[in-house]
């Protein structure tokens, strides 16, 4: 590997750790929010704003790029389907189709 592609290795597993750190902590808040059923506070949107939605676009995205690097494998696999749906629908739906601040 040169130094170019041990850097990119390096910045996806940065990404893929603080992403599922953030995801496992904002959990716990989620399982809490759901428990009171009350209308999000200001700071539980600004909360998902920065720290669910804008890692969670990064996850779709890679989850994007991975899709299409291993749809050859998928194909002969024949599970294309379920591959776009895990790595991108699911990713994307969480991050851009559900209310501010409902985690």
């Amino acid at each position: 590997m040169n130094s170019l592609q041990k850097k990119l290795v390096s910045c996806f597993l940065a990404i893929v750790l603080v992403t599922s750190n953030l995801t496992l902590v904002n959990g716990a808040y989620a399982r809490e929010y759901d428990s009171n059923n009350e209308r999000p506070s200001g700071g539980a949107m600004l909360a998902d704003a920065v720290f669910m939605r804008l890692p969670m676009t990064a996850v779709t995205i890679v989850g994007a790029a991975v899709f299409v690097v291993t749809l050859p494998f998928s194909a002969l696999g024949g599970n294309v389907g379920e591959a776009g749906t895990k790595l991108v629908k699911e990713p994307f739906e969480y991050a851009w189709l559900r209310p501010l601040g409902e985690m």
